[in-house]
């Protein structure tokens, strides 16, 4: 079937990507199904013997695997299991309580707040929904506050642990594409804040227009000694968060290195607060473990999947193909954003970076668009995909948490989904809001 390359070169990028759903709708780890894919389309399209492909992946595992930049990946992973594991973010949300007291939904900005500070010391979106959403769910239910909106805010907010750097993906595709990851991180700040920020502004406004989605206020207003207090309690992560990403955006430290400060400080602060047991610090690192195995096992499978196209030459056959269309920069965009959409209904983040850059990438720099812009973009739409049915993580986590059916949480989480989409088309209109932070630092 060779042959089949040379004259029907689409017909074999569709054959390829159809073996793909079919493996992963088998239920099979997406490791072994990306790997297998490689394996069927050079065997079936190139009659390319096993020997020769046992040689090629050996070499393409080994590149992909041996890559420094990787190893701030089971640290960042484990700084989040043991703040997800001890009093940290209960300490978070107390301390954020007397803050967000004056602005219209109160206590449904510790959600944002929360999400937000606590992915600046994370880079799990699941994790940051977890560790937040066990202790905001139940708080804001049992005062009275209306639990669509929590549950909502909390499936958008969560998300945000993708962006707001450090963050796994991102390390993924800055190895995957070549790319700065120190750059990748300043990218996604101010992106990750914009929107935090619609996130907030949506809610007041509507608890603003229904003021009974927040329960009356029955006991006196804080005060500024409380708003002191609550910061004493945001200490442990107000601490992490300069030391793991002022070394990177310095310039003092590369990603690796200030993950492992930001462990060390994350060590020494459970246990200054008493609260690093025994069963806390093996229950974290198996599960820094189990996660990065995951996620290193499918970027090695990526790197095996992006040689198997490079060989079916299914990158450039469909580049070929988009060029032909003439869709200018904007129609690419909005024909990859769908791509990401769609993939999402049925993929998990990590699983679509991973996979799809080997095609979308060389379209992206071959319209002239900056790979570090495209990082962020991407990490949009992964973040996305985290929120929508029927396999979106933060849905699943929230469904756990709410003991509400999967289709409620996905109706409640659609507004937050439209203004994380409408951060995506801003980031389109006006690139600067990603490159204009790594352009001043580096």
């Amino acid at each position: 079937m060779s042959e089949l390359i040379s004259t029907m070169p689409l017909l074999v990028a569709g054959l390829v990507l159809l073996i793909m759903f079919l493996f992963l709708g088998m239920g099979i780890w997406v490791f072994a199904a990306l790997t297998l894919v490689s394996v069927t389309g050079l065997v079936l399209f190139l009659d390319m013997p096993i020997d020769r492909i046992g040689n090629i992946f050996k070499g393409t595992m080994w590149r992909t695997a041996n890559t420094w930049e990787l190893a701030a990946i089971p640290i960042f992973v484990w700084m989040g299991e043991l703040i997800f594991r001890t009093d940290v973010s209960e300490r978070l949300f107390r301390g954020l309580e007397p803050w967000v007291d004056l602005v219209p939904g109160r206590l449904f900005h510790t959600n944002i707040a929360g999400c937000t500070l606590f992915a600046a010391v994370s880079g799990s979106s699941v994790a940051t929904t977890a560790t937040i959403g066990r202790i905001t769910t139940s708080a804001l239910k049992e005062r009275g506050y209306n639990e669509w909106l929590s549950v909502g805010s909390l499936a958008g907010a969560g998300s945000l642990g993708l962006m707001i750097p450090p963050s796994i993906v991102m390390i993924i595709y800055g190895v995957l594409a070549e790319v700065s990851i120190a750059r990748l991180f300043a990218a996604g700040l101010l992106p990750g804040l914009l929107a935090a920020g619609l996130y907030s502004a949506f809610i007041a406004v509507r608890c603003s227009i229904n003021p009974d989605l927040v329960p009356k206020r029955t006991g006196p207003r804080y005060t500024n000694r409380d708003r002191l207090r609550g910061l004493g309690l945001m200490l442990p992560i107000l601490i992490l968060i300069p030391l793991v990403l002022g070394g990177i955006y310095s310039g003092l430290a590369t990603p690796s290195e200030a993950a492992a400060l930001g462990l060390t400080g994350t060590l020494a602060i459970t246990i200054i607060l008493k609260q690093l047991t025994w069963k806390v610090f093996v229950d974290s690192l198996g599960g820094a473990v189990r996660i990065t195995c995951m996620a290193l096992s499918i970027l090695v499978a990526a790197g095996v999947l992006s040689s198997a196209m490079g060989f079916l030459h299914i990158p450039q056959e469909i580049s070929k193909l988009i060029v032909s269309l003439d869709l200018g920069p904007y129609g690419l965009i909005l024909i990859i954003g769908v791509f990401y959409l769609l993939l999402g209904l049925f993929m998990e983040g990590l699983s679509i970076c991973v996979m799809s850059l080997p095609i979308t990438l060389p379209l992206i720099i071959a319209a002239g668009y900056d790979p570090i812009w495209f990082g962020i973009f991407l990490v949009i739409t992964v973040e996305l995909a985290q929120v929508t049915p029927p396999v979106g993580f933060n849905l699943f986590v929230l469904q756990a948490l709410s003991g509400q059916p999967i289709e409620r949480v996905a109706v409640a989480a659609f507004p937050f989904f439209l203004l994380l989409a409408s951060t995506a088309v801003l980031l389109v209109v006006f690139p600067q809001i990603a490159l204009w932070l790594p352009d001043q630092l580096y």
